[in-house]
């Protein structure tokens, strides 16, 4: 029996099935493997789903790596929670992207999507509840598990539980949209855990706002409780459950420099730096790095550079937009035909502008990680706009690893805005000639201050590291909340 425990939709390692039927296994990366990595791995585990073909072929075979257990959930209830839910309702909510009038449509449709929701939850909750010691600890991650920590508390009343939210939060308003028993269920799922947190002040301020609610003819409650700086929290009463507490904390998520700096600098970013530079020409370079989610604002941003251009001819010529553009949920239509309207914006600026030595922007839309690790070395701007962000890790992890020092243009949607505005150039993601003006600004910026911002923004950026960020929320979770 595990004494600590992960849960998330993605695990540590996946499996290819090869075309001889052998199975394969490749170990991934990110902040929760560094973290759990540091505690004993003898008493630890990590819950997640199979999800493809390989996964679920790993888990019918018993294959299983050490401490990972992965569950091999009905692939049409999987589609459904995960694309059908996670990120076409609750991703679509914490980052307010609806068109309204147009969506949500909450319908019958919705309602057996959401069952499939449930669940998938409910899957997570059993295992864990099977697999946990007595009194072990329980990190549950992210908006696509939002309802174990409640269902988990009814199964274990023993466990501490933890849910870290890597999103915004959705704001109390824009949250009516949703029909109130599913809201009930949301936040009634949530508040299972003894903790709940977040990246920002704003987005745990934003969770407590939706849970400020009183209800007597249920006899249920829930009101804001206090306890004492910088302890906050959700004091709560059910009908059916009896009284208790979840307390609210932030956890801002940093990097780790020495880790970043070496992948930085390997045999094969070091000859696509070559590359790049050869393209870019010593030219002054502004860089950005995304997924192609609706929520980065990467049109925006193009647009920007495109009025930069206009406004600020000087600069024609003398700069090169180094842009990587990840393809992300390729199988959602709405993400296809943003992907293809970022890449028919980069054409159309190159159409208007380019000439025969000087191609204005540099588009990847491709999963490059070398690339991207190459550019930041290169950056003199990074633009970091998106509309909405949980924290968005690229603003802090350009200034770790730019050579000669990058000046940041960051939005106020950013999670990462709250540590890093006071070195930044600030802008509203959605005012394009206002991020025009700032991108000529950090062009213009002396080398002298350019340094010197560059390095309190890398300060700040590695200031809580994944390893630290997860021993945090652990040893919060073990301590005695009374």
């Amino acid at each position: 029996m595990a004494s600590v425990l992960v849960a998330s939709n993605r695990g540590p390692v996946s499996y290819t099935l090869g075309d001889d039927g052998a199975l394969s296994s490749r170990r991934g990366g990110g902040g929760l493997v560094s973290g759990l990595s540091a505690v004993d791995s003898r008493d630890s585990l990590w819950v997640c789903a199979a999800l493809g073909a390989g996964d679920r072929e790993a888990v019918r075979r018993g294959v299983a790596e050490p401490g990972v257990r992965m569950l091999d959930i009905d692939p049409e209830v999987y589609a459904d929670a995960y694309n059908g839910v996670a990120n076409s309702v609750l991703w679509f909510l914490h980052h307010h992207l609806y068109d309204i009038p147009h969506e949500p449509v909450f319908d019958a449709a919705f309602r057996r999507r959401w069952a499939s929701y449930r669940a998938y939850n409910r899957a997570f909750a059993e295992a864990l509840a099977a697999e946990a010691g007595e009194g072990a600890a329980v990190l549950v991650q992210d908006y696509h598990l939002a309802l174990v920590p409640g269902m988990l508390r009814e199964l274990r009343p023993d466990l501490r539980i933890g849910h870290f939210t890597h999103t915004p939060w959705v704001s109390p308003e824009y949250l009516r949209m949703v029909p109130d028993d599913i809201v009930e269920e949301l936040l009634w799922g949530m508040l299972g855990a003894d903790e709940l947190g977040f990246h920002t002040w704003g987005w745990a301020s934003s969770f407590i706002g939706c849970c400020a609610r009183r209800d007597d003819s249920t006899g249920t409650t829930r009101g804001v409780w206090p306890s004492g700086d910088p302890w906050y929290g959700v004091e709560w009463r059910r009908h059916d459950t009896g009284k208790g507490r979840t307390r609210v904390q932030v956890y801002a998520l940093g990097v780790d420099g020495d880790e970043l700096r070496a992948l930085a600098h390997r045999p094969q970013v070091d000859e696509r730096l070559a590359r790049l530079r050869e393209e870019v020409g010593g030219r002054k370079t502004i860089v950005r790095v995304d997924r192609t989610e609706l929520s980065k604002n990467i049109l925006r941003g193009l647009l920007a550079y495109r009025e930069l251009l206009t406004a600020h001819p000087e600069w024609r010529g003398h700069v090169v937009h180094l842009a990587s553009a990840y393809p992300s949920r390729q199988d959602l239509e709405s993400y296809r035909a943003y992907t293809a309207s970022v890449i028919e914006l980069a054409q159309e600026i190159n159409a208007e502008f380019g000439t025969p030595d000087w191609e204005p922007v540099l588009v990847s839309v491709e999963d490059d990680f070398i690339r991207s690790l190459a550019a930041y070395r290169l950056a003199d701007v990074a633009l970091v706009n998106p509309v909405r962000d949980g924290m968005n890790l690229v603003a802090k992890e350009i200034p770790v690893v730019s050579e000669a020092g990058c000046a940041l243009v960051l939005s106020t949607g950013a999670g990462a805005h709250q540590e890093l505005g006071p070195d930044a150039l600030t802008v509203n993601p959605y005012d394009v000639s206002g991020t025009a003006e700032a991108l000529h600004t950090a062009l213009s910026m002396p080398s002298a201050e350019r340094t010197a911002r560059t390095k309190r923004l890398a300060e700040a950026a590695t200031a809580l590291p994944p390893q630290r960020w997860f021993l945090n929320q652990l040893e919060a979770l073990k301590a005695d909340f009374t």
